[in-house]
C-alpha cells in the first residue's frame, strides 16, 4: 500500500512553485511554502493569492474553498520549516548547481523518511540525487504551467530510485487529480524532448528566411491544428528558458545538432528579448508580462511587392479525390472550372492551372512541360503536390516566373490554410496573384520558400519521427507519449494517433524527402517507421481518458 503524504514542502514560490502549492492545498494536503528571503516570500504569497482570487472571480473556486485552501498553507523563510514534512518538491531556478546545493541542504534538514522531488524540466535527476545521502528517495515530479490547470505530471525515476518511492509518487499524482507518465532519467523526458526540438527547428526556419514569423505561427495553428504557433509559444515559455533546456538536451542527449539552440535564440537572449516576461521576443508586447501583442518594426517574410492578375477561369488537372476536392474548392468560390485528366488542349484559355499530381516525379515534369506548350502566355501554373521541389517543375517549362506551389490543407472552415510556395524564379506578381486567389477561396495563406515539406510538413513530420525514435528505444509507450503531448501541450492528438491518421507511408515519404534535402542525420526516418510501412501496419494506439 502506498504511503500517504500528509505534509508537503515546496521550495521556490515563483509562478510554478506557487502553482504547485495551490495544487497540493486544493487537494487537502498541508503545505509548507518556503523562500529564501522575506521579500521573496511576500512575492510568493502574492502569486498564490492572486491565482486563487482569479479562480474565484472566474467561478472555478468557491470563496469558502479558497479560504480553506489558504488556511492549509504555512509560509516560512528558510529550510528549517521543512524538518517534519513527508515530501519536499523544489521549484527553484533551472540550474544544476543551485539544485544540487539545495538538495544537499534538504538532505541534512529533512527527516530520514522524507522523499525529495525536483520539478526540473530537463536537468539530470540522477545528478541532483547524487548531492544527497538518500538518492533512492529522490524522484522527479515535473509539473506543467499553469500547475493548477495542466493535468500532466512527468514522474522521473533514476537507476537508484526505490520502486516504492515511484509508486508512492504515482499514487500522490492520482490523489491530486493529475495523470502521471513515468519515465527514466533522460534528457528532456518526453514533452520537452519532443516540444523543444520542434520549437528550435521552427526558430531556425525564421532565422533562415524561409518563412515569416506570422506565417509560421499561422501555418502550425491552422495546418498543424496546434493551439499556439511555435514562436508565440517560445515567447510564452521564455526564450531564456527554452535556450537552457535545449543546451541541456544537447549536452545530455548525445549532442544531436537538432538540440543545439539556433544562433537566433542565443542572440535574442543576449539582447534581453526573452518573450512575454520581458515585453519583447519574437513579438512585441504591450508591457512585460502582458499577452497583448503590439506592432513593432520587425517585418514579416520579405515578399517583393507585385500586382495580382485577374483570375476568372481555373483548370484542374488530375483524377481521384484530390482533384475532385480542388474542383469543388474553386467551383464553390465562383470560378469557372475546367477539369481534365489527359486532354490538356482544353486548358488553352484558362488563367490558372492547378495540378493534383500525375503519378510520379517524371510524370509531373512531363505534365508541366505539356502545360507550358498549351496554356496561354501569362497563365499561372501551380502544383498542389509535394513530391518534387517546385523549382523542378518550374524549370520543366519556359515560364518559371509563372510557376508556384499552391497546397491546400484541412478543409475545416476554422482551419482552412493554403501554403504558397515560391521559387527563386517565381515573379512577385505570381505570388501576389496566388494570395488573391487564396483570399477568394476563404483560405488563410502563408508564403514560404521552396524546400521539402514547405512549412507544416517540414516541422510536423520530424516531430513525429522523434516520437517514433522515442518508442523505438523503449523509453516509453506509444500511449504514454500520446498522453503526455496531449495533456502537457494541449495538442488535439498525440503523435502516434496523428501518424495512424495521416498514414505511416505518407510520413515515411515526407521524411525521406526532408532527409535527402538536408542530409541531417536526425531527419532520417526511424527504422521502426520503415519496418511498419513494409509490414503494412500502423501504430495501433489506444486512447486513454
Amino acid at each position: 500500500m502506498a504511503r500517504e503524504f500528509r505534509t508537503v514542502g515546496v521550495v521556490g514560490l515563483g509562478t510554478m512553485g506557487a502553482g504547485i502549492v495551490e495544487v497540493f492545498a486544493r487537494n487537502g494536503l498541508d503545505v509548507v511554502a518556503v523562500e529564501i528571503t522575506e521579500a521573496a516570500l511576500d512575492r510568493g504569497r502574492g502569486n498564490l493569492t492572486g491565482s486563487t482570487d482569479r479562480a474565484v472571480k472566474r467561478g472555478k473556486l468557491a470563496p469558502a474553498d479558497r479560504d480553506a485552501l489558504l488556511s492549509r498553507v504555512t509560509f516560512a523563510v528558510g529550510l528549517d520549516a521543512l524538518r517534519e514534512t513527508d515530501l519536499v518538491i523544489e521549484a527553484v531556478p533551472e540550474r544544476l548547481d543551485i539544485k544540487q546545493r539545495l538538495f544537499a541542504d534538504l538532505d541534512r534538514t529533512c527527516k530520514p523518511a522524507t522523499v525529495l522531488a525536483t520539478n526540473t524540466s530537463s536537468l539530470s535527476v540522477t545528478e541532483i540525487a547524487a548531492a544527497t545521502g538518500r538518492p533512492e528517495q529522490v524522484v522527479g515530479m515535473h509539473f506543467f504551467n499553469p500547475a493548477p490547470v495542466m493535468r500532466l505530471v512527468e514522474v522521473i525515476r533514476t537507476v537508484v530510485t526505490a520502486p516504492e518511492v515511484v509508486a508512492d509518487v504515482e499514487a500522490l499524482c492520482a490523489r491530486l487529480g493529475k495523470t502521471d507518465v513515468t519515465v527514466d532519467d533522460r534528457a528532456g523526458f518526453i514533452v520537452n524532448a519532443l516540444l523543444l526540438t520542434y520549437l528550435n527547428q521552427a526558430a531556425g526556419l525564421v532565422e533562415a528566411g524561409h518563412v515569416g514569423r506570422e506565417d509560421l505561427d499561422t501555418a502550425m495553428r491552422l495546418g498543424g491544428g496546434l493551439p499556439m504557433g511555435p514562436l508565440a509559444l517560445l515567447d510564452l515559455i521564455g526564450l531564456d528558458t527554452a535556450y537552457e533546456i535545449l543546451e541541456t538536451m544537447y549536452r545530455r542527449g548525445g549532442r544531436d545538432r537538432r538540440h543545439a539552440p539556433v544562433p537566433l535564440l542565443r542572440q535574442m537572449v543576449t539582447a534581453g528579448w526573452l518573450g512575454r516576461k520581458s515585453g519583447r521576443g519574437f513579438y512585441t508586447y504591450e508591457k512585460p508580462g502582458s499577452a497583448v501583442v503590439v506592432p513593432d518594426e520587425t517585418t514579416p517574410f520579405p515578399e517583393p511587392a507585385g500586382d495580382a492578375a485577374q483570375i476568372a477561369t481555373v483548370g484542374v488537372v488530375g483524377s481521384g479525390e484530390p482533384a475532385r476536392r480542388l474542383v469543388g474548392l474553386f467551383t464553390d468560390a465562383g470560378y469557372d472550372v475546367v477539369a481534365v485528366t489527359g486532354d490538356l488542349d482544353r486548358l488553352a484559355d484558362v488563367d490558372l492551372v492547378v495540378t493534383a499530381g500525375a503519378g510520379g516525379p517524371d510524370a509531373d515534369r512531363a505534365l508541366f512541360a505539356g502545360l507550358d506548350k498549351v496554356c496561354k502566355p501569362g497563365a499561372l501554373l501551380a502544383t498542389s503536390t509535394t513530391r518534387l521541389p517546385v523549382i523542378d517543375l518550374a524549370m520543366a517549362t519556359g515560364r518559371p516566373a509563372d510557376v508556384v506551389g499552391l497546397r491546400f490543407l484541412d478543409p475545416a472552415p476554422d482551419r482552412a490554410l493554403a501554403e504558397i510556395v515560391h521559387t527563386v524564379r517565381t515573379a512577385p506578381a505570381t505570388t501576389a496573384t496566388a494570395r488573391a486567389v487564396c483570399a477568394r477561396l476563404g483560405r488563410a495563406a502563408v508564403v514560404c520558400a521552396d524546400r521539402a515539406g514547405y512549412v507544416v510538413d517540414a516541422l510536423l513530420f520530424p516531430y513525429l519521427n522523434d516520437a517514433v525514435r522515442m518508442l523505438e528505444s523503449s523509453y516509453s509507450t506509444a500511449d504514454d507519449i500520446d498522453h503526455a503531448m496531449k495533456l502537457g501541450c494541449g495538442y488535439p492528438a498525440g503523435p502516434f494517433e496523428l501518424l495512424d491518421r495521416v498514414g505511416p507511408d505518407v510520413a515515411l515519404e515526407t521524411l525521406r524527402a526532408l532527409y535527402r534535402q538536408s542530409r541531417e542525420p536526425g531527419l532520417a526516418p526511424a527504422p521502426l517507421l520503415e519496418q511498419l510501412v513494409t509490414a503494412g501496419r500502423g501504430f495501433r494506439t489506444h486512447p486513454r481518458d
